[in-house]
């Protein structure tokens, strides 16, 4: 006898199960599912006369079921997703965001992994939360711990923000959201991985002092490009979008001598650029001074040249005319000698031709007369 002929179910005891008097749940009871199947079992046979033992209610069930199998094809793919279609678990396609449809199961088969989400990992520092602190963080010396090109030791931590390899146009075998899924088991281990091995590299290969001062920008440029060959070749369908340094210090047991070394060495930096301003001062006012003095005597030079050029000249127009008239010459350089020489003084003239025992002519100074010089006096 089918359940549904009986009054209370399979065990005979009425509304109230197996067990008797049960708890009763306020409000509106649920619709029971016995209740339910029944009703559809009716509204069935109502539609297929005959009911299911029929050739009719076969067809029609078989049709159902072809039809519920093929609408069971259609998917939707998120903006934020891509869709990787497997044929027999073999990938044939990709699919764009929106409503679409693939072969029903088991011939084809659909996963939609997120695309467009940048994703971070922390290499070197955990974040944790603490009900007293909030959150906070705490260092991975395994990780963080690097030693230098110049073998010191330095602590790193860095942060690496990656996301799913878009697909190459045109190409049906780099496609990031298919390498993504089938090529790497473990994406986030293998991008942690090799995010270490390429800091490791590229800071063994550079001095602790670049590394601590000015070659942030560097180090994250060589970690990024050395990280994407290495996934690339991996075919692991990640693209590094950034790799950003979070800490770059000395390890905490000898922080307080490398900021010593560093205070003498910006000290050492500080005098030298010091001594490099004044001898950008002093060289420069050195060659001005040697170029002056240097201009002075050629022009000393020059002067002299051409003085010595003139008395000569003179001396040998002098010379032609001496030859010419030796007696009136000889009377005029000796005037000329006179007046240069007696031209600047106070002058007593004695003539012994003259008349009275003294021979003093009298002489009357025309200079302070006139008002001016004995010298320009005796010019006149």
């Amino acid at each position: 006898m089918s359940w549904k002929n009986q009054s209370g179910g399979p065990w005979g005891n009425g509304p109230r199960g197996p067990w008797g008097t049960g708890p009763q749940s306020p409000g509106p009871s649920s619709p029971d599912l016995e209740d339910l199947i029944r009703r559809g079992q009716e509204k069935l046979r109502t539609a297929i006369p005959g009911g299911f033992g029929t050739g009719k209610g076969i067809v029609v069930l078989v049709a159902l079921a072809i039809v519920a199998w093929l609408l069971s094809g259609f998917y939707r793919v998120e903006p934020d997703e891509q869709g990787v279609v497997l044929r027999f678990g073999k990938f044939v396609g990709t699919t764009n965001p929106g409503l679409n449809y693939h072969l029903p199961y088991p011939i084809e088969t659909v996963l939609t992994p997120q695309v467009t989400r940048v994703n971070r990992i922390d290499i070197g520092i955990r974040t944790g939360d603490d009900p007293r602190r909030g959150s906070v963080q705490r260092d991975v010396a395994e990780e963080s711990l690097m030693l230098t090109g110049d073998e010191n030791i330095v602590d790193v931590d860095f942060a690496v923000f990656w996301m799913v390899k878009p697909a190459a146009p045109g190409s049906t075998e780099d496609v990031g959201a298919a390498n993504f899924l089938f090529n790497v088991q473990n994406p986030e281990g293998t991008i942690k991985a090799v995010a270490e091995s390429a800091m490791r590299e590229v800071v063994g290969r550079t001095n602790i002092q670049p590394i601590l001062t000015g070659a942030r920008q560097n180090i994250e440029t060589a970690v990024q490009e050395l990280m994407q060959r290495t996934l690339d070749g991996y075919r692991a369908g990640v693209l590094i979008t950034q790799v950003q340094l979070q800490k770059v210090d000395p390890p905490s047991q000898v922080i307080d001598a490398f900021r010593d070394v560093q205070a003498a060495r910006a000290d050492a930096e500080r005098l030298q650029n010091e001594a490099q301003a004044y001898a950008n001062r002093v060289v420069p006012e050195a060659r001005g001074d040697a170029a002056r003095i240097t201009q002075g005597a050629e022009g000393y030079k020059e002067r002299a040249i051409i003085e010595a050029r003139g008395q000569a000249a003179r001396f040998l127009s002098v010379l032609g005319e001496y030859q010419k008239a030796p007696e009136v010459t000889r009377q005029r350089l000796y005037l000329e000698t006179m007046e240069r020489v007696f031209g600047g003084m106070d002058k007593v003239i004695i003539d012994p031709a003259a008349g009275g025992s003294s021979g003093v002519v009298p002489y009357l100074p025309l200079a302070p007369l006139t008002g001016s010089t004995p010298a320009q006096g005796a010019a006149k």
